[in-house]
This record gives structure tokens, sequence and C-alpha cells, in this order.
């Protein structure tokens, strides 16, 4: 079916688009310009929504806005905006009534052309999808980068050739109630995350096994052999299971030696990728992310290809990236760490103690195994935001806690707080913004975190 043939088939269909956000707003085009009746349901405002709102209303798209903008859902097909998960009450009515629930992304999945290689997992999404990317256009394919990376792909669906690629990062919220199945399927690891959306921990487990739970029997599951969560879900594919690992040969899949070589193993034949030393990104978590990257295009990509891209590969924006050195001291902006274990994991990175800027809005996430890692990595800690109070009683609870190691401080304003952090820098200190935490207590997103610590660094003088 093609884009044409699916819009036509919304004809004399209510069709209603919960959400008008950047990710949607792709939709709503498509949807006005084919004719379709689309009511479109936002708490904002239509002030808020601005040359947007004028726009389409003028062209005859409904708006239900303000905040009981959800009390008369309805439609014969709702699009759901990726947080919006089907769990909620007033989907939940919309169905019972004899709705269909669908989502950009999962059109994208019906009509996309050319095989798909989708990417979940509570940490390292983005950057294993990035080098997927990297990995198949230098192997010389046309590659459509989409999900939560890239912009929404369904307008661009009938420019796709069969011969191209489309890699995606998928998260728990588009999977929740997706019919997906995608060439290769990746979950680089689960941990508990996003529990103030999700019921609780196992619904979130379970919105990550639906990228493979539907895949043929040809298909690729790329799984963490390191990992429980992620190791158990091998026993529920009816996939081709493809590992990785940092501690263990696996095969087939993607290792790292002791000898500290990234190695792919396919049956008794192993080949050499390159050292992870050679790695520009730091971190064993960064290794692993190029492992999962190997073992997902193992067959598409030749091992050379790879040890090349590794090589040149100098991370993603937000992610343990280096802002600046200033006056002897290293800024790094890891906004991307929005949980609790992604922190854990960047502290890892340091091997003298540093200066760290923490807290956000809370997503339901315990922070007791924070505590310790920032008793172990951190000499000066710097908190602000709704779980400022939280990381504290963690890092107080820890047994390797004693007063004034590291010394704590809590800091209303965001921009005072990476001032402050900066002040008790010297020479040779790391100031790390690894907030653990959401940015939605006073950001959009993460990437608006990050840019506003990057633009307070660079304009320090």
């Amino acid at each position: 079916m093609t884009l044409k043939e699916y819009l036509a088939s919304l004809w004399g269909k209510r069709v209603a688009v919960v959400g008008a956000g950047l990710s949607n707003r792709p939709l709503i085009g498509l949807l006005a310009d084919a004719g379709v009746e689309t009511t479109v349901y936002d708490k904002s405002t239509p002030a808020a929504l601005g040359a947007f709102y004028d726009e389409y209303s003028a062209r005859g798209v409904l708006f239900h806005l303000g905040e009981d903008y959800l009390s008369d859902l309805a439609g014969d097909v709702i699009f759901r905006t990726p947080s919006f998960l089907p769990t909620r009450p007033e989907l939940a009515a919309a169905v019972q009534a004899g709705a269909q629930i669908t989502s950009e992304m999962e059109v994208f999945f019906k009509l996309c052309p050319c095989p798909i290689l989708a990417v979940t997992g509570s940490d390292g999404k983005t950057t294993t999808t990035t080098v997927i990317a990297k990995l198949l256009e230098a192997a010389g394919r046309r590659v459509w980068l989409g999900g939560n990376i890239g912009h929404p792909l369904l307008a661009d669906v009938d420019k796709i050739r069969p011969e191209d690629a489309a890699v995606l990062e998928l998260s728990s919220f588009q999977l929740h109630s997706m019919d997906c199945s995608p060439d290769v399927a990746v979950i680089t690891n689960i941990a508990p995350n996003h529990l103030d959306i999700h019921r609780d921990y196992p619904d979130y487990i379970d919105a990550k096994k639906q990228i493979f739970r539907r895949q043929r029997q040809n298909a690729r599951l790329v799984l963490n052999r390191d990992n429980a969560v992620t190791a158990a879900c091998a026993a529920e594919a009816n996939s081709f299971v493809w590992w990785f690992s940092r501690r263990e040969s696996v095969s087939p899949g993607a290792y790292l030696r002791p000898d500290g070589m990234i190695c792919v193993r396919v049956g008794q034949e192993e080949k050499e990728i390159l050292p992870a030393a050679e790695l520009k990104v730091p971190g064993m978590h960064n290794v692993e992310n190029m492992m999962t990257a190997f073992a997902a295009t193992w067959g598409l990509v030749p091992p050379e290809t790879m040890g090349q891209v590794a090589r040149s590969f100098t991370g993603v924006a937000h992610r343990l990236e280096k802002v600046r050195v200033h006056r002897g001291v290293t800024y790094i902006n890891d906004s991307i760490a929005s949980s609790p274990d992604r922190t854990i994991a960047g502290l890892a990175c340091f091997p003298e103690k540093i200066i760290l800027i923490a807290g956000g809005k809370d997503k339901g996430v315990p922070f007791d195994s924070l505590g310790p890692s920032i008793c172990r990595h951190v000499k000066k800690l710097f908190l602000t935001g709704l779980t400022a109070d939280k990381i504290r009683a963690a890092v107080e609870a820890a047994p390797e806690y004693r007063p004034g190691q590291p010394e704590i401080f809590t800091i209303d304003g965001f921009t005072e707080t990476v001032f402050a952090a900066a002040a008790a820098a010297g020479p040779g200190d790391t100031v790390l913004l690894s907030p653990a935490s959401t940015s939605f207590d006073r950001f959009k997103n993460f990437e608006e975190r990050g840019d506003l610590f990057r633009k307070i660094v660079s304009e320090m003088e």
C-alpha cells in the first residue's frame, strides 16, 4: 500500500490526532492535504500553537484545546502521541466505543518498502541508532533516520526505495501498542525507567518487548547478554537471536575480549574489529553501544568499514559531550542522562573525582543505586530541580558517605547552579552535567537543558 492509498482509506472516517507537538505536525499536514476529516486534541491554547493553529483551522482542521481537551475524545481512527499511552482511560473509552488506535510510527511500519532496523532500550538508544545509520551509510546505503531522532518519516515514505534502510530509535511509549515487525530489532538494556508514565515496571518491560514479538523467523533480534531482563527475552523470540557482551564470548554476536579487542563471532569464526582503546567516545557503555551496532549490521557492513566508522565516531550531542576547557576546568554536557543508571555510567568514565550537577523532574525511579556511585566519583555535588532532595537523601544514605564527602549544595535556579559549580572548580577539575532526572520540570526536553548548559559555559569569561 502506498501513502496515497492509505490516506484515501481514511476518507469518510473521523480521524483524531492527540497531540499537536512537532512529531505530529507532519501527520496533521498529510491528513489535511488528503482531505481527511481531522480533529486535533491538545492542551495548548490557540495562542500557544500560533501560526500552526491559524493555518490549519483555516483549512478545516478542528481543534479541541485547553486543560479539558480530552473530555470528548472520539473518532474512528485515533493517532496518539507517544507519551499518551493506550492505558489512559480516555483512550480506553474510545476503544470501547469502536475507535482504532494507531500512531504515525505504526503506519510508517506498514508502508515502509525497505528493511527496518529498530532500536529500543533504557539507555544507549540514540548513540546505537546513530552508529547503525553511519555504518550502513558507509557501506553505501541510503539511510532514513527516524523515530525519536531524525524527523517523522511517514511524510517521506513514498521517497523511500526498497534498497534503502530505515533506522529507527523507538521508545517504550511508541512501542506500547505497536504492531511492528522490524527486520532487525535491538534492545540495548532494560532497567526501571519512565515509571511516572507506565503503570509499573512490568508494563515498561512489556512495552519494550513489542519490538520483537511479531518479527518473522528470518529476522534478527540483538540482545544484551549482560542484562538479565534482556537476556531473558531470547526465550520469547521467534526471530534469530544475536548477542553482545563485554563479559563473555558470544555467538553469534559481538563481544569484548579480555585483551580489549572488540570481536564478532559467528559459529567458530572470530573476526577482530578494533581495540576498544581506539574509540574516541569514552566509557564502557559506549563500547557496548558500538558492539550492539556491529551485531545489528553484521552481514550488511564489511568488517573493515565497521572499524573505520568506529574509529572516526566522536559521539552525539548531549552525551558526555565536551563543551569547553575554560581556565583549566573541563565542562561536560551529559544532559541525556535522565535516569540514575545513565548517570552512573557517565560517572564511571572519570578516573578522578569530579564536580557533578544533577537533579530535575522525578519519573518514579529510585535513586538508591546512585548514592554510592556519587560517593565514589564526586567531590562536590550541586543539586537543583524537583529531585534534589531525593538525590541528596540517596547520597547521605549510602554506606560510603561521610559528612562533606562529597560536599552537597542545593540551589534553586539552573543557571545559578551552573555558575556555582563553575565557581567551585579549579584547574584540572571536571564539571559534569548529568542530571539522573528528566528535564520537564523546567525544559521542553533534555536538548534544551543541554543547550542552556552549553550556552552558559561557552559565554563564561
